[in-house]
């Protein structure tokens, strides 16, 4: 396999391509700290969760269409209410043309509540969770999203975490076009093993350039012809 190249490499190569390298570094996302995460209320973590899975194989345009009634249909997000829903509520949700009626994605709203109720159980608040998780293991907390969570398996959970603002690579398309070019893996990852590829890559870069995986997921995905 190729040995990938630098940070800086990649970089000149998605700049390139993409009108200058002062234009490219506007472009580039910011995580937000772990105070700043930390400080986000739960309700806000489970519908950032929601629209991740109604968006999931639907028009993202709908969805955002829709939102507002998505925000009263489902109380706010409170996840205490949500993770009680009972049958009544989920037939009235059924009918509710304010939003998708999708029974399955409407379920995994109860679902996700009741797991971020788990994890304010564990951390103080779901929040905190989040904030307090190691950027060297990410690929450990897609694998908690994928077993404890509802629907948020692959990229969902992943546009999920970077909407949030968790530092996060998305494996896009063409990002995974980019790690396959770079060696890193020799097809889309998900297996634990490749994904531990994936995740000893990012930590190379990031120790290199200094730079958060946002950056450089985004860096990959560019260098992309």
């Amino acid at each position: 396999m190729p040995t990938p190249h630098s940070f800086d490499a990649l970089f000149a190569m998605a700049a390139a391509r993409e009108g200058g390298a002062n234009a490219f570094e506007k472009t580039l996302p910011s995580p937000k700290t772990p105070t700043e995460l930390a400080a986000i209320p739960d309700h806000r973590w489970l519908a950032t969760m929601t629209r991740a899975v109604f968006q999931a194989g639907f028009s993202w345009k709908v969805i955002e269409a829709k939102w507002p009634g998505f925000e009263s249909a489902f109380w706010g997000f409170d996840p205490s209410r949500c993770s009680m829903m009972s049958d009544d509520d989920l037939d009235a949700l059924l009918k509710d043309k304010s939003i998708v009626r999708n029974g399955a994605k409407i379920r995994s709203v109860a679902e996700n509540a009741s797991f971020l109720r788990d994890l304010a159980a564990e951390h103080g608040t779901a929040a905190k969770a989040f904030a307090t998780w190691p950027a060297t293991d990410y690929v450990g907390l897609l694998t908690v999203l994928k077993k404890r969570a509802a629907r948020l398996g692959g990229t969902s959970g992943q546009y999920f975490l970077r909407t949030m603002g968790v530092d996060s690579f998305v494996l896009s398309r063409d990002v995974v076009r980019a790690l396959i070019r770079e060696g890193v893996v020799d097809k889309e990852p998900t297996s634990q093993r490749d994904l531990a590829r994936v995740q000893a890559a990012f930590d190379n870069w990031r120790a290199e350039s200094g730079r958060p995986m946002a950056q450089i997921s985004r860096t990959l995905a560019c260098s992309i012809e």
